[in-house]
């Protein structure tokens, strides 16, 4: 973990989305590596217009009809959890950083599921191939290897065994906002939640994809996403 971060402040450094003082500071750490690298806010790519679902589609389960399930009311995604199923970009990224800033509305024992998808390939189906980041209440962070996909940590393991977080649960309390942050490059995944390191993949047999949010149960609200391309 340290290598990788240590790498990945360097990508940033090469790409100009750290400036010399916060640089210095960070690589002069030993573990420079608590938080991701900020990347600059001027250079995010919102992927959320905040009024529609311009440049996202949807699959549902059985086909439902998505508008049932997802909406956006004054700038923020409402989804319902139901029926299962997904809303993805219709563009397709690789070596980025993403940030997912959602809540659960409300938690109950049988909703209180959700996920953040990446490296998701065609065809749409649920589920589909991709490395899900698991959005489940209390256990945010956990990483699923789906329909097929695989890691140097998964390997043997069936796709509904996941990587299990690293530590404790770093979920805010239902209502409260969390910010979900996933760093993509080439074939590792690294996973951090509300500015903690929770969990990673690597030598992965995916690198690229559309990104998703899961509809599985759990009542949501998503207020951003947005992701910083990664130059090396």
């Amino acid at each position: 973990m340290k290598f990788a971060a240590a790498c990945f402040i360097k990508l940033l450094l090469c790409a100009g989305l750290l400036g010399p003082a916060l640089a210095s500071v960070g690589m002069a750490q030993e573990d420079a590596t608590a938080y991701p690298p900020p990347h600059s806010r001027e250079l995010s790519v919102p992927l959320f217009n905040g009024r529609d679902f311009s440049g996202f589609t949807f699959c549902t389960k059985d086909n439902a009809d998505p508008l049932k399930t997802w909406s956006v009311t004054n700038g923020v995604i409402h989804c319902t959890g139901t029926p299962i199923g997904y809303l993805r970009t219709t563009s397709s990224y690789s070596n980025y950083f993403l940030t997912v800033e959602w809540r659960f509305v409300k938690v109950t024992p049988k909703a209180d599921n959700s996920g953040i998808l990446v490296h998701l390939q065609l065809p749409d189906k649920v589920w589909p191939q991709c490395v899900q980041v698991q959005g489940k209440h209390t256990r945010q962070g956990d990483l699923f290897l789906m329909a097929g996909a695989e890691s140097k940590e998964h390997e043997g393991k069936d796709a509904n065994t996941p990587i299990p977080l690293r530590g404790e649960s770093m979920e805010k309390p239902v209502g409260e906002w969390n910010k979900a942050e996933t760093i993509c490059i080439h074939n590792q995944v690294e996973s951090f939640i509300n500015g903690k390191f929770v969990n990673e993949v690597t030598e992965c047999t995916l690198n690229d994809g559309f990104i998703g949010i899961q509809s599985e149960g759990g009542e949501i609200e998503i207020r951003a996403i947005y992701y910083s391309p990664l130059k090396y």
